[in-house]
């Protein structure tokens, strides 16, 4: 897939971070073997294994982050069929199976090193898995500060004025080419449910039916669910036929639009750093509570969510 888009580096690296972070929140390591083996040292508690998970991402963060561009050759090869990828898949095995099947675009330099970088961040997986296994509680831990809300968007700390924060404005299309304006769109709906995905996002694409059924339940209460896919932004037209078609196989109705990166809504579209992430907006285009980060599938996500969509259409009736 070519990208005809601004920041491109920047936003793929992005992707990358954000899909790895997600993926090892969704438990997408190997399961079974010796998986501690290799460890300078086993953890004698939770907060030792906290500090372990920290540097473990910090070092897949650092092979990711050594040549952007590399990854982002990577990253556009990778088979769009693997994004219904069961859980349980180790991500550097997808990302060493992905590179094997895009050889021909690398040179054997390339290739060497990609294939290595790979295989790291593979042996990394494999111990991140271990730790979440014997120390379920500390992802959340570990993860907490590292996923960065847009700038300018921190929910958890309103104005002092007791003001809300605003979704950014914007005019964009729909994946079907019709005209789309944020304002519009706002408030013609008691509510309105944003999700951020991506293609090769696993944890998004998994929650897309959920979505779905979600979108039909806010209908009967005068709201709608909007996606938003972060690769159709300035209407990448082959990015727009992949995302139609992920939808498609996944049974999802409900509007996908998109904008241009460069506007108010694409910036803060480019610093959302955490994948799926989902906003609930009010009538008058006011953001609700904090962003939900993760995809909806999980139990927590879920209820949440829900507690703002009905603050959001309580305050609507009153």
């Amino acid at each position: 897939m070519k990208m005809n888009r601004t920041n491109t580096a920047g936003r793929i690296l992005a992707l990358l971070l954000t899909a790895l972070m997600v993926l090892s929140l969704a438990a997408c390591g190997t399961k079974g073997g010796d998986k501690m083996d290799g460890m300078s040292s086993e953890p004698k508690n939770a907060e030792e294994a906290v500090a372990m998970h920290k540097e473990l991402m910090a070092q897949e963060n650092a092979i990711l982050s050594e040549d952007t561009a590399l990854w982002e050759k990577v990253f556009m090869a990778a088979d769009k069929g693997m994004t219904m990828q069961e859980d349980g898949k180790n991500y550097g095995d997808f990302l060493l199976k992905t590179i094997e099947d895009a050889k021909e675009e690398f040179s054997d330099e390339e290739f060497a090193w990609l294939k290595e970088a790979a295989t790291e961040i593979s042996n990394i997986e494999n111990k991140l898995t271990a730790l979440e296994e014997k120390y379920p509680e500390i992802v959340q831990q570990s993860m907490d500060g590292d996923m960065s809300i847009p700038a300018g968007s921190d929910t958890s700390n309103p104005p002092d004025d007791g003001s809300m924060q605003k979704f950014p404005a914007f005019e964009g299309k729909d994946l079907d080419g019709n005209a789309v304006k944020s304002d519009e769109l706002f408030s013609s709906n008691a509510v309105t449910v944003v999700n951020f995905w991506f293609t090769t996002c696993n944890p998004c694409v998994g929650e897309l039916s959920e979505l779905d059924a979600l979108n039909k339940e806010l209908a009967k209460k005068g709201g709608a669910l909007i996606g938003v896919n972060t690769f159709t932004l300035d209407g990448d037209e082959a990015a727009i036929s992949e995302a139609k078609d992920v939808l498609a196989k996944k049974g999802v109705t409900y509007q996908n639009v998109y904008f241009a990166s460069d506007g108010e809504a694409g910036k803060f579209t480019t610093n959302i750093f955490a994948y799926p992430t989902t906003y609930v907006v009010d009538r008058n285009g006011n953001i609700v509570g904090d962003p939900i980060v993760g995809a909806i599938t999980e139990k927590k996500q879920a209820e949440t969510l829900q507690k703002l969509i009905d603050q959001a259409l309580a305050a609507d009736m009153g």
